[in-house]
């Protein structure tokens, strides 16, 4: 199966052709803002690499949050036009899931994304297995689910809040990634049994952006 994988939800914006879990070619940029504009033309830069035309393709993935709205919203957009356009499914990805796949680890692996406005986006696996439901939490409370989740044993805190939990787990490996590997988010795409539902976007708390003169968010 011919895959293509999307991730914009983060910060970053990355690209990934893939046959099964196997990566034909991968691009990805450090970014905030600006996914808009580089998604279509890393998209078709890595098709090309890959040496394929977009109708090879047999399955779409994209991340669906928790995440930026803005980003969030632009890759599912595309995902799910060229998906319309080629007449194949689009499946969607959790961008917590893929964060914790892309450090390949077994055992428990936590994915803590620093959500801005004091929270944290955590969630919980164990060999690949959710223990817990993606969740916006206060750092002590996300601290507290850490504790009380951890089996013992080998274990992974990865995003850009995994500096402020790894201390609760006693030799845990920490590591910064700010954004899913998109290899990750075609791995866990195959995961996924037919039929798909339609993908839609994942959000744990409202917007940032409000219209003029409403009160700004309060935190």
């Amino acid at each position: 199966m011919k895959i293509l994988a999307l991730d914009t939800c983060l910060d970053a914006c990355s690209v990934a052709v893939c046959e099964d879990a196997a990566p034909l070619a991968v691009r990805g940029e450090i970014m905030a803002r600006g996914h808009q504009e580089r998604l279509a033309p890393m998209a078709a830069a890595t098709m090309a690499e890959a040496g394929l035309s977009f109708d090879a393709l047999n399955l779409i993935a994209v991340t669906i949050g928790p995440g930026s709205f803005t980003g969030l919203r632009v890759g599912l957009a595309f995902a799910k036009g060229l998906a319309l356009a080629l007449n194949i499914p689009c499946v969607g990805v959790g961008a917590l899931e893929a964060l914790a796949e892309s450090e390949d680890d077994a055992g428990f692996v936590v994915a803590a994304v620093d959500a801005k406005r004091g929270q944290i986006w955590l969630q919980a696996f164990i060999d690949g297995h959710p223990v817990m439901a993606p969740d916006a939490l206060a750092p002590e409370t996300a601290a507290a689910r850490l504790a009380e989740l951890w089996p013992g044993g080998p274990a992974t805190v990865v995003g850009s809040a995994a500096d402020q939990l790894g201390g609760m787990i006693p030799q845990g490996r920490i590591s910064a990634r700010l954004a899913p590997d998109p290899v990750a988010v075609a791995r866990s795409a195959l995961r996924l049994r037919p039929p798909y539902p339609p993908p839609r976007p994942h959000y744990l708390r409202a917007p940032d952006a409000r219209l003029p003169g409403a009160p700004a968010p309060v935190g």
